[in-house]
């Protein structure tokens, strides 16, 4: 699945041409610490082993203990892209909530020899234990939530609905990602795109694999707040992905908005993006506050 086309970089042009806040310097670490006063940028902190092992840290100045924590995570079919695709919304969230962090993540990329899970909702593990153990450290709290693109965002909501053990996710993201993988508008696509990309999870047809991969089947009346944005015309994900999501958390009474694009495909730009952006900023300061 190709990494989501926005043309982020405009929406950044549109909003901020005359701005000039937000400072921009890294404060590094000494052997005393870290001053939550001022803020910190860290690059390509390692949580494992793997060259894909990393991930960004922003640290607000000024932060405290209550600080939240905006978890981003990149797409590419489960088998290419980089954190670095996410840095123009690293840039909006820190105008826009500079009283926010920001941890951009990488993870271990799926092949024909490894499949995508369990080992990427391991890697988001690791780097949410990884943020707990060291919250006294960088003066943040353990609150979370996710924006996720494509197959970032399928990782988000499977991460969010079934593996967030300690209901630390107040909200999560979805930009065009999977949700069913029982959905037959998915599992029959003859799109020579996507077939590939649904094999490297070595699926077969039992359901209940099926199911264990699918935020549409994992999801509970527990579930983080929910938005959804979807484009009518994607190649990759077929409408019925978002669809049937809202349908499934409406019906479990989960907080939501869904949005579909109806002349959209993979991405937008545009009065679109802007729209997609209004809306998820809104979004974030009702239920990350």
């Amino acid at each position: 699945m190709k990494f989501l086309k926005v043309v982020v970089f405009n929406l950044i042009v549109i909003l901020f041409v005359f701005s000039c806040s937000s400072e921009n310097n890294t404060i590094e670490e000494t052997e005393t610490g870290l001053n939550p006063s001022e803020y910190y940028e860290a690059l390509n902190i390692s949580y494992g082993d793997d060259v894909n092992q990393t991930f960004d840290l922003y640290l607000p100045a000024n932060r405290t203990v209550d600080t939240e924590i905006l978890v981003l995570v990149h797409g590419g079919g489960w088998s290419s892209g980089d954190k670095s695709e996410m840095n123009a919304f690293v840039t909006l969230i820190r105008q826009e909530f500079p009283n926010k962090a920001i941890a951009n993540i990488n993870y271990r990329l799926a092949d024909t020899n490894i499949s995508p899970y369990p080992m990427q909702i391991n890697d988001i593990t690791s780097v949410i234990n990884y943020l707990k153990t060291n919250n006294s450290k960088y003066t943040i709290s353990n609150t979370l939530g996710f924006i996720g693109v494509s197959a970032g965002a399928h990782l988000s909501l499977l991460w969010s609905y079934a593996f967030d053990s300690a209901n630390n996710v107040k909200m999560v993201c979805s930009v065009v990602g999977p949700t069913n993988f029982t959905d037959p508008a998915y599992l029959e696509d003859a799109n020579p795109i996507v077939q590939p990309l649904i094999d490297l999870f070595g699926i077969s047809t039992e359901t209940a694999f099926l199911e264990e991969i699918s935020p549409y089947h994992q999801v509970k009346t527990t579930a983080p707040p929910t938005i959804l944005f979807y484009g009518g015309k994607d190649p990759l994900i077929p409408t019925t992905q978002g669809i049937a999501m809202r349908d499934k958390l409406l019906s479990l009474d989960v907080t939501n908005e869904f949005t579909l694009y109806p002349e959209e495909g993979h991405g937008w730009d545009g009065i679109e993006l802007l729209d997609t952006w209004t809306k998820l900023k809104a979004f974030i300061q009702v239920h990350l506050n």
